[in-house]
């Protein structure tokens, strides 16, 4: 069997971290089957790191454009795959091999007012309807995400299969405390603080969780601070705003991009973990913090809940006075705490990049022989 992968958004925060975990593992349970890399010219080398029925061809379309309607199914007309999978929801409509397609989320959709304009809503929308409607089969991340895509598209159940995500197993593993101290003292870790990292995008509901900080230091913990580990502040200017607006200068730190090691290691550093987005498709982060031992305060909507299992306090992500609460419940509760740890650690292990990339390997067999 050969199988294509458009692996263009390999760096990327979401998609990109599904498809490296899903390329690492295909290569750690697969050494029969013929996986061709649809890729970008920087990772044309990433074949070597993999195996030998790994190859990599140039795909120099930037995601999202026109030129890849027209290319990516040149590419994948003269390399003859038995099946394509596309790790995000762009199809085009020329290809004419057997197909699968994941959609993570619907978010777009639910919230077309973080989008930059309407062309950008119109091109995702016909790019995610034409995808669920030509695809052999389509994965989600979550129940929450099937439901979702059945109710914009209106395709049958049983075309849509949920494989979940899983965390990186370096967050399983305590990390040496030579490499937890080098990190406490670079970054002057010497007090309780409150940890978001993700994107810093409008949907993540960053703003409110400043608002809840600013009002759990008026409430008498001012000896917490909060740190947000993600993109750069610049991308929401909100943010700044509101960290301006309550003061918030010296107490709200914003550490840009982490790798998963330093990640890994300030999780573990973290009083509680805070993650109050108003939607997701399935939520990595609060399951890496779980797995770390990190008590997670998340929302009560889309698949968190589904996914941290009643092993998270959960929170109305719409009201500040939720969000505040939920933390100051896990800042002075040292009982829940324990009981937050062990629950989280529990649930970390329900999910299994090699367990999942293995289901994802059965797929590609199913679609490749037409069944």
């Amino acid at each position: 069997m050969r199988v294509a992968i458009d692996a263009r958004k390999l760096h990327d925060f979401g998609i990109g971290t599904y498809t490296r975990n899903l390329l690492r593992h295909l290569a750690r349970i697969d050494r029969d089957n013929e996986y061709v890399l649809l890729c970008q010219q920087a990772d044309l080398d990433i074949a070597s790191q993999l195996g030998s029925n790994f190859r990599v061809v140039l795909e120099p379309s930037p995601n999202y454009s026109i030129r890849e309607q027209v290319h990516v199914p040149w590419t994948l007309r003269r390399e003859k795959p038995d099946v394509f999978h596309a790790p995000h929801y762009v199809l085009p409509p020329a290809v004419r091999c057997r197909s699968i397609v994941t959609i993570h989320d619907c978010i777009h959709l639910m919230f077309p007012q973080y989008l930059p304009n309407r062309m950008a809503y119109g091109y995702a929308w016909a790019s995610m309807w034409s995808a669920a409607r030509q695809s052999s089969r389509i994965l989600t991340v979550s129940e929450a995400s099937k439901r979702d895509i059945i109710r914009f598209f209106n395709v049958p159940a049983d075309k849509i299969v949920v494989v979940y995500n899983a965390i990186d197993e370096r967050f399983s593993v305590p990390p040496r405390e030579e490499d937890v101290e080098r990190v406490r003292e670079r970054y002057q870790l010497h007090g309780r603080f409150v940890l978001y990292t993700g994107n810093i995008k409008p949907h993540k509901n960053l703003v409110r969780l400043i608002e809840a900080f600013a009002d759990l230091r008026k409430r008498g913990f001012d000896d917490v601070t909060l740190l947000i580990i993600g993109d750069e502040i610049s991308k929401l200017p909100a943010l700044r705003r509101a960290v301006h607006s309550h003061k918030l200068h010296k107490h709200v730190r914003f550490l840009g991009y982490l790798s998963d090691d330093m990640l890994a290691i300030m999780y573990r550093l973290a009083a509680v973990f805070v993650f109050p987005s108003l939607y997701e498709g399935f939520g990595l982060p609060p399951l890496e913090a779980m797995a770390s031992g990190t008590p997670v305060v998340t929302s009560n909507v889309s698949s968190l809940p589904e996914v941290t299992g009643g092993a998270a306090v959960l929170v109305d992500p719409y009201e500040v006075d939720s969000i505040r609460d939920g933390i100051e419940r896990v800042l002075t509760d040292p009982a829940l705490c324990e009981e937050l740890r062990a629950k989280g650690i529990a649930r970390s292990r329900a999910f299994s990049w090699e367990g999942s990339v293995a289901r994802t390997r059965e797929i590609y067999e199913e679609v490749a022989r037409g069944r």
